[in-house]
């Protein structure tokens, strides 16, 4: 290398995908001036560090603080999946992933998410009910302050879904939380909400469950088939390869 006040970093291909696109390249050249730590750099070339994983130094693991000097190479992996959480998985949503949100719910995976929240707030909810932020803004990934953030990758709710089940891997329990307030569902006999419903579900229909935090009257109705599909999918994928 000809310059030697610099150090280089190898980005994975898995994280590539962050770089900007003029820059998306194996190799990233930073400059070691001992004082920035080896997260800042990461984070300087564009990825954040929610979604890095090992960073080998000789071999050798290295923490973000690690301080760089000349001459250093790093390779940058990305994070292992499925991601360890020390418990199950809870989550919340920024604003801009209101479809996914409502089909966690359905899968019966605890799911925080509003559609008038700002950054800050978002913040503070995820640190003090200790979910972890679902969002595609990378800046408020790398907000400091944040316990635990995870970029979603995708732009239809089925690709997002997909990549939150590969990466955390939480139990599914379907048809068991309300999918427009994340409360429990629970079991009601026809005869307690029979005032609720319009004449055609009474005749039709004799299973019902109610949201314990709303109210919401839950039955098999119109709309079943589609989200009977999204269930059956992410089952699927709970038990394929790629998702163990």
């Amino acid at each position: 290398m000809d310059d030697v006040t610099t150090a280089r970093l190898r980005i994975s291909p898995e994280l590539r995908m962050f770089l900007p696109a003029s820059r998306r390249h194996e190799w990233q050249e930073v400059t070691a001036d001992h004082t920035s730590t080896l997260g800042h750099h990461v984070e300087s070339v564009g990825v954040p560090l929610t979604e890095v994983g090992p960073m080998l130094l000789d071999g050798r693991g290295v923490p973000p603080s690690h301080l760089l000097v000349p001459g250093d190479v790093v390779h940058v992996h990305p994070i292992p999946r499925p991601q360890q959480l020390p418990e199950e998985p809870r989550f919340l949503l920024d604003v801009h992933l209101g479809t996914l949100a409502r089909r966690l719910r359905l899968l019966g995976i605890d799911t925080a998410y509003h559609n008038d929240m700002d950054d800050p707030a978002l913040v503070v909810q995820a640190n003090a009910e200790r979910r972890v932020l679902l969002t595609q803004d990378r800046g408020l990934l790398r907000r400091r302050a944040l316990w635990l953030g995870a970029y979603v990758r995708g732009s239809a709710p089925t690709d997002q879904l997909r990549d939150l089940l590969e990466r955390f891997a939480p139990p599914l329990r379907p048809w068991t939380r309300c999918t427009a307030c994340n409360g429990v569902l629970v079991p009601v006999g026809k005869d307690e909400v029979e005032a609720l419903l319009e004449a055609g579900t009474r005749r039709s229909y004799d299973a019902y469950g109610r949201c314990a935090s709303c109210g919401q009257v839950y039955w098999h109705g119109a709309h079943s088939g589609h989200l009977e599909e999204i269930v059956q999918s992410a089952q699927e994928w709970a038990n394929s390869a790629i998702y163990r």
